[in-house]
């Protein structure tokens, strides 16, 4: 009895803080988002095992995520829905800002047949959820090494032969700003040597997270799927126009879709 008191208790207090504290809430909403994402992730393990590493395995998790994200308060529109081509292989370009992009990547996995995703080494190791995301096919690299671009330079024939979708995050790390990081070049030598498009992936900005203020409230985001760009018939020369026309297609609409995002924030701030 006395246990269920102090539960009781303690849950009254949690409901308490997040109503009343910004930071409160920001820590409640990340620990729900962390264990939540691992408990949707693990428990179809034992049905990823009848078919270890199909990128289908990652439809179950990633449709419980998008239920949750709903109960977090998130909404979200995806654009661009007739750029997708599930008949060819193609390296998926993502901007990278949170780890909250797990849901955009739940979002985009039933819509791009045979997807793949780039993940670093440290993740695999991240028992259940490393597990988990072993058996949809995720592939580890270790940054800047050798390993790295020999486990890259792997997926060209799977993108080629197989018509596998590679999702990569090529600005290497997250960030909050208002500009992209520069693209790296290791997912354009992939397409390039698979003879594969570049399919960019541009997430507008999350105003309704703020790490530095701790403030993780409601809001919306926009997942707007870009125009394939085309890599048959280049060569190792031409990686740099390549790049230079991916990143500033990405940060245009990045610029677009985030200033759409934040408009409608203001408005509905303003009703409130």
């Amino acid at each position: 009895m006395s246990a269920n008191v102090v539960f009781g208790c303690v849950m009254a207090l949690l409901i308490i803080l997040f109503t009343i504290s910004s930071m409160a809430r920001y820590y409640i909403k990340f620990t729900l988002f962390i264990v939540m994402s691992l408990i949707f992730a693990t428990a179809p393990v034992p049905l990823m095992l009848i078919k270890p590493f199909d990128p289908r395995n990652a439809l179950i998790p990633a449709f419980f995520l998008r239920c949750f994200a709903k109960i977090l308060g998130l909404r979200w529109t995806v654009r661009g829905l007739e750029n997708v081509d599930n008949s060819r292989g193609a390296v998926v370009l993502l901007n990278h800002q949170s780890a909250l992009d797990l849901y955009a990547l739940a979002i985009i996995w039933p819509l791009m047949s045979r997807c793949t995703v780039v993940a670093k080494r440290s993740l695999q190791y991240l028992v259940p959820f490393g597990t988990a995301t072993w058996l949809w096919g995720t592939v580890f690299i270790d940054r800047g090494a050798q390993t790295a671009r020999d486990a890259l330079n792997k997926q060209v024939d799977a993108i080629k032969n197989h018509k596998r979708k590679l999702l990569l995050f090529p600005e290497g790390t997250r960030h909050s700003g208002d500009k992209l990081l520069p693209l790296r070049k290791g997912a354009f030598h992939v397409a390039m040597d698979a003879g594969a498009p570049i399919q960019p992936v541009v997430i507008s900005k999350y105003h309704y997270l703020d790490g530095k203020r701790q403030r993780f409230g409601s809001g919306e985001f926009i997942v707007s799927i870009l125009p394939m760009i085309e890599t048959e018939g280049m060569t190792k020369d031409d990686i740099g126009a390549l790049i230079e026309k991916t990143q500033m297609n990405m940060q245009e609409e990045f610029t677009k879709i985030s200033m759409e995002t934040l408009a409608r924030r203001n408005l509905r701030n303003k009703a409130d």
